[in-house]
């Protein structure tokens, strides 16, 4: 957000008007046809997830049909319900929060086997799995209202006493 945007908000003089930013280009039966292209084949790439969706009529971006894959509708649920009750937080509640993440890079690009598209909760197949142990790193970091955190290299999992001591140590002033 920028400033005057969110200048805009609280002095009230964002209420009515016109939407900005691109429309949504899919409809509720374009994402249960998509649904149904996933299902037919769960190997398959974006690309031709992609391709398979724009012969059905929806002409749409990789990028939408990441999106539109991995969301199902309880999740949906839970991101609009967690977001509407932070809809009128101030700046100084904003302030108070750091979002964090880690994430697992797999240093031998190419090596990572065949993706499968499965619906939530989707028991594992056989059929689906491949087993490799490629060289990677886990990284884990933060950003918050005042800026950007530290990059936190991690060796093995993060559970809640590894995340408890990297929130400690990367964090706490």
């Amino acid at each position: 957000c920028s400033q005057s945007a969110v200048s805009r908000h609280l002095s009230g003089k964002s209420v009515g008007r016109k939407k900005c930013g691109k429309k949504l280009c899919t409809t509720r039966r374009g994402d249960r046809t998509l649904r149904k292209i996933v299902e037919k084949d769960q190997f398959q790439t974006l690309g031709d997830l992609r391709k398979q969706w724009t012969e059905s009529g929806v002409e749409t971006s990789r990028a939408t049909v990441h999106r539109h894959v991995l969301l199902n509708q309880k999740q949906r649920q839970k991101r609009l319900t967690w977001a509407t009750e932070k809809q009128h937080w101030t700046v100084a509640q904003w302030s108070k929060v750091l979002f964090s993440d880690e994430s697992k890079f797999c240093m031998s690009f190419g090596n990572q086997g065949a993706r499968v598209w499965r619906k939530t909760g989707e028991k594992e197949m056989p059929k689906c799995l491949n087993v490799k142990y490629p060289q990677s790193v886990m990284v884990w970091g933060a950003m918050s209202a005042a800026g950007v955190g530290p990059l936190c290299f991690i060796k093995g999992r993060v559970n809640a006493a590894s995340y408890q001591e990297i929130l400690e140590h990367f964090m706490l002033p």
